[in-house]
């Protein structure tokens, strides 16, 4: 309780606040926001006196003075982004097209689904055309009687009816009185409408009865009966279904997208949203985007699109979506924060997809790009098979082998490509492809497998050696970039005809205990430099890591296929270095995400693809097909023809093996100490070489043996031997590589 002498006092105060004058001195003082918020931006050190300044013309950094202000930022400075130039040169500008109208093959695959659609309803509906007659000739009585029971109750204002009811309830004798005298004036003039319209209508029956020729009249019954026939349905059992039964997805909007996030369990998310803020900026609308929708914004800071791809399932909660719906990715050219978010109104794994066209008909380019899968939002994913060295990775069962399988299928349908196929597993998954147009092909871990897929590849590398002699020899207006063109390919007198390796379970070969190192050195090699020769080799292992993919492999192959694996260190040897941490994640693929991958090829950023599923029996007459187009080519060679390799010796280079042995530092040795230590480094291939042996050999490379002079107990002793200069100038002509010493 206020005491009344305290109002009093309150009071008198505040009357003679009133009254003092303004301009006297109270003791304030008059702020200048301006340069108070300079004085703010001016001050970085917390510790530094506010009534200090410094020297005119000096920071604090040159007065030495630790108490003086140091300037960071300029006083007048203004926070201003780029100019209108600037902005107009950064947008980016959204396509006039739609995309799926750029491409003739999505617009031809768009107009097939909507005709295939429609020619189904109209073939549905036509069929049961006489069901549907007799249900509603049978349904007309039921609705005659509801349609003479309608106006019945019309005329009567049966309608009204409960309002009167309750003014009689009440008592309420002037409303009912008003109530009776509205009602009188309606059933008079609805009895009035109603006896009209049936004159006017027994009238216009009996004439059409009696002049209108007989179509008309069954037209004209055939119509009365349809619609009684459907005002006596139920409202549980209509007459006519629908004939496709099309996906309700709920429409994506901000406050479903913000929902989301927030049930991720992410900090910053969360605090904003606790603090009455979104915690996503949506930076583009929310819109349509093939069978989808695409949102699009800004994370807080410090959240990056990594933090919400490894909750997708929490994501997909949040939306109410299946877990194949949800799409969240990260754009390539933006900040790490920059979300991506696509909800397909289909689990992208059971959605149905587009007919490939090369299931029936058609033949490939291998230099050119070919479809062999789809996005999330169903366009077609382009790959070309030339000039890459490719690795398929997942954990067994995601679809690897049918992924290799499909790639090799498109090899064999450019007629010009040699395949040369090996199936390491052993179940013959390979085999449509192997049998019928294969150069070369294997089965199975077993030693005689081993042995044909050892001598294979020593081949391969003889003619990698062989196709560089051929284009350093070839004309610069004819070979202009110094690789295998289409056009190169076609010339069949040159062989530079595309070569398509495929290993699947390659570290069957790379963990061999007795042939593991030549295996990886000529991969190595086919990987480094068969791409410009046409060479292509593909490997797919369910064992990505340091043995299954040598580092030389991994680091050099251009395209990247990756299904499902478990970890980080499976995730970056199959898509790269950093991969995991960039947000490319094949870790969130679910076990139903079968054949859906994430690809990364030569030049182009990582995309989820769903491959084209081809079965056993779709492999075998696309083979088949292939190989009607070979024999017609005269193209069939090797393995298809039953014919057995010749077998090659080791692929390890003598010369560089002469380097290996010779160091530097000895220019000229005798040719029995070289024999030695080669015998020392490779004795399956240089144990019972002598002097004569070595120099036959050396001969093709256009190196002859020398004269070597050593003293021996102080005796000058002359035996032939070997000049390492002349070795590495060998080297550097075969190669082409001046720098091979």
């Amino acid at each position: 309780m206020n005491h009344p002498d305290d109002e009093n006092e309150l009071f008198n105060r505040l009357e003679a606040e009133l009254n003092t004058d303004p301009a006297a001195d109270s003791g304030g003082e008059v702020v200048d926001l301006d340069k108070a918020r300079s004085a703010r931006t001016e001050s970085a050190d917390p510790t530094t006196r506010p009534d200090t300044d410094p020297e005119p013309g000096r920071s604090g950094a040159e007065s030495g003075d630790p108490t003086v202000r140091v300037m960071v930022d300029v006083p007048t400075a203004k926070a201003a982004g780029p100019g209108y130039l600037g902005r107009l040169l950064a947008a980016q500008r959204r396509p006039v097209v739609p995309p799926w109208l750029q491409s003739v093959a999505e617009l031809r695959t768009a107009s097939a689904w909507v005709a295939r659609h429609y020619a189904h309803s109209v073939g549905y509906h036509a069929l049961r055309s006489p069901v549907y007659a007799a249900r509603l000739t049978l349904q007309a009585p039921s609705g005659a009687a509801k349609f003479v029971g309608g106006t019945v109750r019309w005329m009567a204002d049966r309608e009204g009816e409960p309002v009167r009811l309750a003014a009689v309830r009440r008592e309420d004798a002037a409303e009912y009185l008003k109530l009776s005298r509205q009602r009188d004036g309606r059933v008079r003039l609805r009895t009035l409408v109603t006896v009209l319209a049936m004159f006017i209508g027994l009238g216009s029956a009996l004439a059409m009865y009696v002049l209108a020729p007989d179509w008309l009249q069954a037209v004209s019954v055939s119509a009365v009966v349809i619609a009684l026939g459907f005002a006596g349905g139920k409202a549980d059992d209509p007459v006519i279904h629908r004939a496709v039964e099309l996906p309700t997805a709920v429409k994506l909007t901000s406050d479903i997208v913000l929902r989301a996030l927030g049930s991720l369990g992410i900090p910053a998310i969360n605090q904003a949203q606790g603090k009455g803020r979104d915690g996503f900026e949506f930076t583009a609308p929310i819109t349509r985007d093939g069978p989808g929708w695409r949102a699009e914004g800004n994370l807080p800071y410090g959240v990056t699109v990594t933090d919400v791809i490894e909750r997708r399932d929490r994501l997909a909660s949040g939306l109410r979506r299946p877990l194949g719906c949800v799409w969240p990715e990260a754009v390539p050219n933006e900040h790490t924060g920059h979300l991506v978010l696509w909800v397909g109104d289909q689990d992208m794994s059971t959605s149905k997809k587009p007919k490939w066209p090369l299931l029936t008909s058609g033949s490939v380019n291998l230099f050119k790009p070919v479809a062999y899968g789809t996005d999330q939002r169903g366009r077609w994913v382009d790959v070309t098979l030339m000039y890459i060295a490719g690795i398929i990775g997942a954990i067994p069962r995601m679809g690897k082998t049918f992924l290799l399988r499909l790639l090799l299928l498109i090899a064999a349908l450019d007629p010009r490509a040699e395949l040369h196929t090996y199936d390491m597993k052993g179940t013959g998954d390979l085999d449509p492809v192997g049998n019928a147009v294969s150069h070369r092909h294997a089965a199975g871990d077993d030693d005689e497998s081993i042995l044909y897929c050892l001598n294979d590849f020593r081949a391969l590398r003889e003619e990698l050696r062989r196709r560089t002699k051929v284009i350093r020899s070839l004309p610069r207006d004819i070979c202009p970039e110094s690789k295998v063109t289409s056009e190169l390919a076609d010339k069949r007198s040159l062989g530079l005809h595309p070569i398509v390796i495929g290993v699947d379970e390659c570290q069957v070969l790379f963990e061999h205990p007795k042939h593991k190192d030549e295996f990886e050195e000529i991969a190595t090699d086919l990987v480094k430099r068969g791409p410009a020769t046409g060479i292509v080799l593909l490997l797919a292992t369910q064992r990505p890591d340091a043995k299954a993919l040598p580092t030389g492999i991994s680091a050099n192959a251009s395209a990247r296929w990756c299904l499902k694996v478990m970890g980080q260190l499976e995730n970056d040897m199959v898509l790269g270095t950093s991969s995991y941490k960039r947000g490319v994640r094949a870790t969130m693929f679910s076990w139903g995400d079968k054949g859906i991958h994430y690809f990364i090829g030569e030049g182009s950023d990582a995309r989820i693809v769903g491959s084209v599923y081809v079965d056993g029996p779709g492999a075998d007459s696309i083979a088949a097909r292939a190989r009607t187009a070979r024999e017609a080519a005269g193209l069939l060679t090797g393995h298809a023809l039953g014919e057995e390799p010749e077998v090659v010796a080791s692929a390890y280079d003598l010369l560089r093996d002469i380097l290996a042995v010779v160091a530097a530092d000895e220019p000229k040795v005798w040719s029995e100490t070289v024999v030695a230590r080669l015998a020392d480094l490779r004795p399956e291939v240089y144990d019972g070489w002598d002097p004569d042996a070595l120099a036959a050999a050396l001969k093709p490379h256009g190196i002859a043996t020398i004269q070597v002079g050593r003293r021996v107990n102080g005796k000058v002793v002359n035996r032939r031997g070997v000049d390492r200069s002349h070795i590495v100038t060998a080297i550097a002509e075969r190669d082409g590589n001046r720098d091979a010493g």
